[in-house]
């Protein structure tokens, strides 16, 4: 009687019906993926090197492409680049002051090369001697003039950045825009960004 009566009793229950949202699956029908399958299409193939000769090729090769963008980015003025003492907007405006100027200073130093290679010439004596002549008294003349023209650099550099950048640290801006003032152009660092007069220099194609 009691085994009957269980009997009816289990025989009675509802069947579970299937849950209608498959798992595991997205709402697309995909299967939705694991997280390392994901997290592998995510990392890009890294080959080993083979031996250790092969591990410092690519570390030179790697310091290689490091130094060439640090120096090109130290080259077109790039801060993230330049060292200390060129960083900054004060130096930059130093920079581009004398850049956007043609001034004696740059030009000193071609003119005494000239000069020297002018008396190494085997000219006639009397050439020589007129040579010489010029040499020595035009170059403590040009000396005074890039020394003028250098003092006047600064004062102005000084006085304008002053007033365009009030609170910023000016100590040494004079004597840094001095300084570049008195170098060949083409061989300033960082290279100028702009041409004389004030136009920014072209890009390069």
């Amino acid at each position: 009687m009691f085994r009957r009566r269980s009997q009816s009793t289990t025989d009675d229950s509802p069947v579970p019906v299937d849950d209608p949202k498959p798992q595991g699956t997205q709402s697309k029908g995909r299967p939705t993926p694991k997280r390392s399958e994901a997290q592998g299409r995510r990392r890009s193939p890294v080959t080993a090197p083979a031996n250790r000769k092969e591990a410092y090729r690519l570390a030179r090769e790697r310091d290689r492409k490091q130094r060439d963008q640090a120096r090109e980015g130290m080259l077109r003025g790039d801060e993230k680049y330049l060292p200390a003492r060129d960083r900054g907007p004060v130096r930059r405006f130093a920079r581009d002051f004398v850049d956007s100027r043609r001034l004696p200073g740059q030009y000193f130093l071609p003119a005494v090369l000239l000069i020297m290679l002018a008396s190494m010439v085997p000219f006639p004596l009397e050439i020589r001697r007129w040579v010489l002549t010029a040499y020595t008294m035009s170059l403590p003349l040009v000396m005074v003039l890039v020394l003028v023209s250098s003092f006047y650099v600064a004062g102005r550099v000084k006085r304008e950045a002053a007033e365009k950048f009030p609170g910023e640290n000016l100590k040494g801006v004079g004597f840094y825009a001095a300084m570049r003032s008195s170098q060949i152009r083409r061989l300033r660092f960082p290279k100028p960004t702009v041409l004389p007069g004030g136009k920014p220099v072209p890009a390069r194609k």
